[in-house]
């Protein structure tokens, strides 16, 4: 996997579709890596009217200031110099993507997930799409993937790619290399997710379940997950043997996933944690990360791995039976991997 921040060439032409938490945070790590003039940003679709735009590009309450500058000019965006053109339509069809000719679109609204929904932004201009969602089913997009860990079965002529979600981008690396190494009968992953935009600050309505109607910064809520479907739509040999629950939690950013594992082989703690040390320094570096320090979960704000393994965490009950704890970024180590992906996606295209 070549660096982030190396710049080839040539330069490939991106729109985004929806421009909340991940698609600021996608925009914004592209020019972080200094990868602007490579995957150059030239239209944006966001019904919130400009000035809201510019202004929550240029602060942002979690990862601060924006790195550069921030203008408008008319009905353009314009970052570092770059502009990027903004619409504020509500469907697909109402932004005139063929205009921009655009190599990747990246949805990040959430709002679409089936393939038909998805097919209607390649009727209207954009020749592939990269979801921050995973699809409504596996046969809804050509491939489901996380970065870092099979990336390479991508085909090229793909259309529709999902880069899955932040959780599963934070469990994948690691239960494949322990899948890999000793096998895993059973697994149950238990996410304790910061605070998210479908949370109200005080009670207040959701059309989806009645635990999101309560306060998101005075409670610790259980919300449904299909944490579990997608790791299994990921390591299909685990089919019937995940199992997940999730936990919100009154934090703005940066989340963690505490993980139940029966091996098949009988390992310690201390061997888990040698695997996972070296596999962080070493094959899966700059996706896991590694530490052994007493930690809050503020420590990993704006962090760019996929999962940070806590050593200090696992724990062995009996010789087959392993805890482990594991923090994750889950806007920007997630928008890191979208970065790659595309990045990825369209090199290979090229190629």
């Amino acid at each position: 996997m070549a660096p982030l921040h190396s710049v080839p060439s040539p330069t490939f032409r991106i729109a985004v579709n929806g421009y909340g938490r991940i698609g600021r945070c996608f925009v914004r790590a592209i020019h972080e890596a200094g990868l602007s003039g490579h995957l150059h940003v030239v239209a944006i679709n966001e019904p919130a009217d400009l000035a809201s735009i510019a202004h929550l590009t240029r602060f942002d309450s979690t990862h601060g200031r924006f790195p550069g500058q921030v203008a408008i000019d008319g009905e353009t965006l314009i970052l570092n110099g770059r502009p990027i053109a903004v619409s504020h339509g509500n469907t697909p069809e109402s932004t005139d993507w063929h205009t921009f000719q655009p190599d990747l679109l990246v949805e990040c609204s959430g709002r679409y997930g089936e393939r038909a929904q998805l097919q209607r932004f390649i009727n209207a201009g954009c020749p592939r799409l990269l979801l921050s969602n995973p699809g409504a089913h596996a046969h809804d997009v050509d491939a489901t993937i996380v970065h870092g860990v099979a990336h390479a079965g991508l085909d090229p002529q793909a259309r529709l790619v999902s880069a899955a979600s932040c959780t599963t981008n934070a469990v994948i690396p690691v239960l494949a290399l322990l899948q890999r190494e000793f096998g895993l009968e059973r697994v149950l992953l238990t996410t304790l997710h910061s605070a998210m935009n479908d949370q109200p600050l005080i009670d207040g309505y959701n059309h989806r379940e009645l635990a999101l109607t309560r306060s998101a910064m005075q409670s610790i809520i259980p919300v449904t997950t299909g944490l579990a479907r997608g790791v299994e739509r990921l390591l299909p040999e685990l089919a019937g043997r995940v199992e997940a629950k999730a936990i919100r939690v009154p934090t703005h950013n940066v989340s963690a996933i505490d993980m139940v594992l029966a091996l098949k082989k009988d390992i310690g703690a201390a061997h888990i944690n040698d695997l996972l040390r070296a596999a962080a320094h070493g094959p899966c570096a700059g996706i896991i990360d590694w530490s052994e320090a007493p930690h809050a979960s503020i420590d990993f704000n704006h962090d760019p791995h996929s999962a940070i393994v806590d050593g200090s965490q696992t724990r062995a009950c009996g010789p087959r039976m392993i805890n482990l704890f594991v923090w994750f970024d889950n806007e920007w180590g997630f928008a890191n991997r979208m970065v790659e992906l595309a990045r990825y996606w369209l090199e290979t295209t090229v190629a």
